[in-house]
């Protein structure tokens, strides 16, 4: 590639950075593990940026690159909203996790983390265990999602999982006149972590529960262990339901699945649900189908780590905490429909009317 060529890609870098307004970009390489990362540090302004890792086997770098700036961007709004006094942050990991993790691989991430002297703090997200954060943890102080047996809160999933059933609750609240999920049809995209916790929580409520995932194992496993309705991948957005829960990956919705969907409600687990936020925020709006926003009603998991970081962990308060997300998800239904705006939007405002005001307080002296 030519001089001007390289300036070109340095330019669109930047103005990628730029646009979601990111405060750093760490891209970490180790040729003698194989390891490629993307650190991504959106917003500091409340305090440090915490944010797991995922990895995956992203079709390109350009990809990997999008994908860690629209997280840590939701990091920054998903603290903030929630009452945190933590910033955005968020890595990727590029390849293959069953094949390319192990000991030395994670612990080469964990010295990538430590160098940035704790402005970022990492834990689990996608294709992340237990395992790999104490492999981190060899090497930085600066991570959480640790075994209990270490001090650690363990793994946050079902905290995660507990603070979008409130969310899911409490938009159910606002549409249907009662929080009450039983026999409501409910359709789980992604039966993880957090979609299998997730599921166990409807099914004990008495919803009608389809489940749908990539992993036929997975699928089988909660199937036989909740009644859980199996769904081939494609048809979950032409079923008829009360309630979509993506809880996969993020932009399942877009131009194409939501002028399929037949539901009420969006609530879900997964992380930049809307492909566009604007856009799509709208859309749902047009087929008068409640969005409740993502970054708000996942918090549990970034609630449970952030006490865990910050000393004062204590798996019950982590629970009660994310049970205010019923709260103040139906605080911000109310406003989207007063201000006859998007509900994603009025969860940013808010979200950065916090993070504006503690700015000036600690520019004051």
């Amino acid at each position: 590639m030519d001089v001007q060529g390289k300036e070109k890609v340095a330019d669109s870098l930047f103005a990628e950075v730029s646009e979601l307004g990111h405060e750093q970009v760490v891209f970490c390489h180790d040729e003698a593990t194989g390891l490629k990362a993307i650190i991504g540090i959106h917003n500091t302004v409340l305090g440090p940026a915490l944010g797991g890792t995922r990895m995956w086997s992203y079709a390109s770098e350009k990809e990997a690159l999008t994908d860690v700036l629209r997280l840590s961007r939701g990091m920054t709004y998903k603290a903030a909203i929630s009452g945190l006094n933590l910033g955005g942050g968020k890595a990727v990991i590029i390849g293959d996790a069953g094949k390319q993790k192990n000991e030395a691989f994670m612990r080469r991430f964990g010295k990538f983390v430590d160098s940035l002297g704790g402005k970022y703090i990492t834990a689990e997200d996608v294709n992340m265990k237990t395992r790999d954060m104490e492999y981190i943890a060899m090497e930085t102080k600066h991570v959480t999602g640790l075994p209990e047996v270490m001090g650690g809160g363990g793994d946050p999933s079902p905290v995660t999982a507990f603070g979008t059933y409130m969310g899911m609750k409490a938009t159910a609240k606002k549409v249907f006149g009662s929080d009450s999920l039983e026999n409501k049809k409910i359709a789980v995209q992604g039966v993880g972590q957090v979609g299998m916790y997730l599921v166990e929580r409807l099914t004990k409520e008495g919803a009608k529960v389809y489940v749908t995932d990539i992993f036929e194992d997975k699928l089988k496993d909660i199937s036989n262990r909740y009644g859980a309705e199996i769904v081939r991948p494609e048809a979950i957005y032409d079923l008829d339901m009360d309630i979509y829960a993506p809880c996969a990956l993020g932009a399942s919705l877009n131009d194409d699945t939501i002028p399929r969907l037949k539901c009420q409600i969006v609530a879900g687990a997964a992380n930049n649900q809307l492909k566009d936020e604007h856009k799509h925020g709208y859309m749902l709006m047009d087929r008068n189908i409640v969005y409740a926003p993502d970054f708000l009603i996942n918090a549990g998991g970034l609630i449970n780590v952030g006490a865990e970081y910050l000393g004062d962990y204590n798996r019950d308060k982590a629970y009660q905490q994310a049970e205010k997300i019923y709260d103040t998800c139906l605080s911000i239904l109310n406003l989207a429909e007063q201000d006859k705006i998007s509900t994603q939007e009025a969860a940013i405002k808010i979200a950065e009317e916090r993070i504006e005001a503690i700015g000036k307080v600690k520019l004051r002296r």
